[in-house]
């Protein structure tokens, strides 16, 4: 075998083994799946090659790829869309043409990416913001927030809460036509943490007199202590969102220190100390019966103190909103939760979604059988189309 015929054939090789990702038997158009996993898994593929050769940053590596689907504000014929700045912060504004019978509803939109990739103007959120405010006849804010690995926590929650102080002060509301009582909040995954978080942090800011109405978590990640749920488990490998991609998020969210995403990895990252927060992240006591599947809660297996006392990110509600006590929770927004079946976050949401529910608060959980994590805002995907279409039923009939 010639040399050619030899590079080719590990070429084909590595090519049939990135597309071809076997999946279970109840999930919808299945080699569409396989298709946008595989481009996801070339391009993860040729930015960890790029920062093996020391060319650059995995994160900032696939961000530049991903920066190719980016569009410009461009608007058409429903929806006005613009850029601007709510205190310095990029914000994408889609203001629907038709003329109000009143005031509009409000939604203040925050994306995903794992604290490291995306933009307010990556091609899938753009339309799905468009999308939002034409079918509610809502105005729809898109911030846009820095990101790791060159901006550490809590720079990413600041900026989202920056930017929305600055949407719910009255003249704001007021110069998109907003109505103050119906202004609402949602994200997905890491966007679903920065939504949890700002929403809590709201609650005893004496500054913000126009509270919430409601708030949208899609498949959020909420917890940075427990890397070993029985989701996170089970579903390790599947597409999208891999357990080793959610610790490399999680840990590039706090430093370039490699040390700590091996520590998140063997799951001993959180100090002896530390331990009476588990409970409020303890699966065993939270999760639904037949989520378990057989899982046996272990105890912790604590990391060292030194961890928290450089990153004390890793303890702060901030970044993990499960970690938020009973009297924060009660005063939290009525709340719709997206989960998908095959995802390492759905414990976390379901997590989330069992204390609100204890502490009072109303909760819509959209459990999304043969969905994984990121399905979303794949809007070629039929699964896709349907679970945006019950996500803005429920903002029609709550915001």
């Amino acid at each position: 075998m010639g040399t050619k015929s030899f590079y080719l054939l590990i070429l084909g090789v590595l090519t049939a083994y990135s597309i071809y990702t076997p999946l279970p038997d109840n999930v919808e158009e299945p080699w569409k799946i396989m298709l946008i996993d595989a481009a996801m898994k070339m391009a993860s593929y040729l930015s960890q090659l790029a920062e093996m050769l020391r060319i650059s940053h995995y994160m900032e590596s696939m961000m530049f790829i991903m920066s190719f689907l980016d569009i410009p504000p461009t608007s058409d014929e429903n929806v006005t869309v613009s850029d601007t700045t709510f205190n310095n912060i990029p914000v994408r504004i889609y203001v629907p043409k038709r003329k109000p019978e009143s005031l509009r509803r409000g939604l203040f939109y925050i994306h995903g990416g794992g604290f490291c990739w995306f933009s307010n103007a990556f091609r899938n959120y753009d339309f799905l913001s468009r999308w939002t405010a034409d079918r509610l006849d809502a105005v729809v804010i898109s911030t846009n927030y820095r990101l790791a690995p060159k901006y550490h926590f809590p720079v990413q929650f600041e900026d989202v809460y920056t930017a929305l102080k600055w949407f719910l002060r009255p003249k704001v509301l007021e110069r998109y036509g907003v109505d103050p009582g119906r202004v609402g909040i949602s994200g997905d995954s890491a966007g679903g943490n920065l939504a949890a978080a700002v929403t809590q942090q709201l609650l005893g800011d004496p500054d913000v007199k126009i509270k919430l109405k409601i708030q949208s978590l899609i498949y959020p990640v909420l917890q940075v202590f427990d890397m070993d749920t029985p989701s996170i488990l089970d579903y390790s490998d599947a597409p999208f969102l891999p357990r080793w991609l959610l610790v490399r998020f999680w840990s590039e969210s706090f430093t370039t220190d490699r040390s700590l995403e091996k520590a998140m990895l063997s799951n001993q990252h959180i100090p002896l100390e530390s331990s009476h927060l588990f409970k409020f992240v303890n699966w065993s006591s939270l999760l639904p019966e037949k989520f378990k599947k057989g899982h046996i809660y272990k105890n912790p297996t604590y990391g060292s103190s030194e961890l928290a006392k450089k990153y004390p990110g890793l303890l702060d509600v901030r970044a993990s909103p499960l970690l938020a006590d009973d009297n924060t929770l009660r005063g939290l927004p009525l709340t719709y939760i997206v989960i998908c079946q095959y995802d390492v976050l759905r414990d976390d949401g379901l997590m989330y979604a069992t204390r609100l529910q204890n502490s009072g608060v109303q909760v819509t959980c959209n459990y999304a059988e043969g969905a994984f994590h990121g399905i979303f805002s794949l809007f070629p995907l039929k699964i896709s189309y349907r679970i945006s279409n019950q996500y803005i039923s429920w903002l029609h009939e709550n915001l």
